[in-house]
């Protein structure tokens, strides 16, 4: 028995092909992506080789060009792990003067976690609207892993905070759709997976969806 044949090519062709297969795939179940939202929903499916996507991710009306208006006037993005962190490419967001942050491993995220018995999600987000705050940065909240943290921003936005966007993605089983759903009743500009299913990877993929397409 031979060996199980291999296609050789380039990292880029590698997501051309990919992106070509999904579509193929789509056209062939009768289904086509929507063209606004193509560039974001393409990227998503292609990193987690799920099609339930198309189903499940909701946007907030012209929330990418909103997006992209915001990244070009400098807006940073507050990730809620270091995973995610890693996936945002940086050298894209920094050609529009964008930093990346996560404040989840800060000692004095830690300390006010503790003293409000939250958790150093939640409190971490406190800080980044501290910090959005005090030195007028607008803000795009990309969050992969924890519910707390867009409890905690539907707080802020209730206080009277707006956010540029907010990636609601997190994954797992416990408050993640009800604080998915409630983030998208708060109020501000949203991309969303709804139900169980997101992660990290989904939060950055997002992210570099929406640098790669601008301009």
């Amino acid at each position: 028995m031979g060996k199980t044949e291999i296609s050789i090519l380039r990292p880029a062709e590698i997501e051309s092909e990919s992106f070509r297969i999904i579509e193929e795939e789509l056209r062939q179940k009768g289904r086509k992506i929507p063209e606004d939202h193509k560039h974001v929903l393409l990227r998503v499916i292609h990193t987690t080789a799920d099609f339930e996507y198309l189903d499940t991710m909701a946007f907030s009306e012209d929330v990418l060009a909103a997006a992209e208006d915001a990244l070009r006037r400098g807006a940073h993005i507050v990730t809620d792990t270091t995973m995610a962190m890693a996936g945002i490419n940086k050298r894209r967001l920094a050609q529009f003067g964008g930093e990346v942050h996560c404040f989840i491993a800060d000692p004095d995220v830690a300390e006010a976690a503790g003293e409000a018995g939250t958790t150093r999600s939640a409190a971490a987000v406190h800080k980044a609207v501290r910090f959005s705050r005090e030195n007028g940065i607008p803000l795009i909240f990309a969050v992969g892993n924890a519910p707390t943290a867009l409890l905690a921003l539907e707080e802020e936005i209730g206080e009277g905070y707006r956010p540029e966007l907010v990636i609601a993605v997190p994954v797992g089983f416990v408050n993640v759709v009800e604080a998915k759903e409630r983030i998208m009743e708060a109020g501000a500009p949203y991309i969303c997976s709804r139900g169980r299913k997101g992660g990290s990877n989904v939060a950055a993929a997002i992210v570099n969806a929406i640098l790669y397409h601008m301009k």
